[in-house]
């Protein structure tokens, strides 16, 4: 009987939060402190999914971003963005990354910029050596999918395992539409990212 009692209170000890941690460090395949998700993001819709990456799998999260930002006009940007795709320019940027070497799983998330990979993107996978990691892109998009980009994604990374990427539609800067990761959406995008990582078997 006492015995018995003992474990009731042994299991009653363990809050839920605590137990969802646990759930949450035997749930992913992948080893948290070896995995980087690095993101551009212009109205924070791509910020949002990474946070939801992070949330399921751990990692490093980090922003591009440009030593010279793009103008915060979007037409003048949408201009620049369309001469710098035309001539092959890459961006330099701000971000650093000193540790590339130490992970194994990279994320990569970007929206799509005039049906391609925006140039910063362009940028760090031509500067950073990612051979013999598994690359995963993740995008968001204002309703016309994600054009060249995951393509240019593999050409950029030919000796790296690129897995099958995500998706979303976000905000639609052209519209006046900008942040809209929040409320029904956000819980829809959370169930969404949740099935993809399973598919691609970085979770349970």
């Amino acid at each position: 009987m006492q015995i018995a009692l003992l474990i009731t209170m042994l299991f009653m000890s363990c809050t839920p939060a605590q137990q969802e941690d646990i759930s949450k460090e035997t749930s992913s395949n992948i080893n948290p402190e070896r995995t980087l998700i690095v993101y551009l993001s212009r109205t924070n819709n791509t910020k949002a999914v990474a946070q939801i990456i992070q949330k399921n799998v751990g990692g490093t999260l980090v922003a591009l971003e440009l030593e010279t930002p793009y103008p915060e006009h979007y037409q003048t940007t949408v201009n620049q963005v369309a001469e710098e795709n035309r001539t092959g320019y890459l961006p330099p940027l701000k971000t650093k990354i000193d540790s590339i070497q130490n992970y194994n799983v990279v994320f990569v998330g970007f929206p799509t910029w005039g049906m391609q990979l925006p140039p910063p993107m362009k940028s760090f996978l031509k500067q950073y050596d990612l051979s013999g990691k598994k690359v995963i892109p993740f995008n968001t998009n204002g309703g016309y999918g994600i054009g060249s980009s995951f393509q240019t994604v593999k050409e950029l990374c030919p000796n790296s395992d690129v897995l099958e990427g995500f998706t979303v539609k976000g905000g639609s800067e052209r519209d006046g539409i900008l942040f809209v990761m929040e409320g029904d959406k956000e819980v829809q995008v959370q169930a969404e990212v949740k099935k993809w990582l399973r598919e691609i078997g970085l979770i349970e």
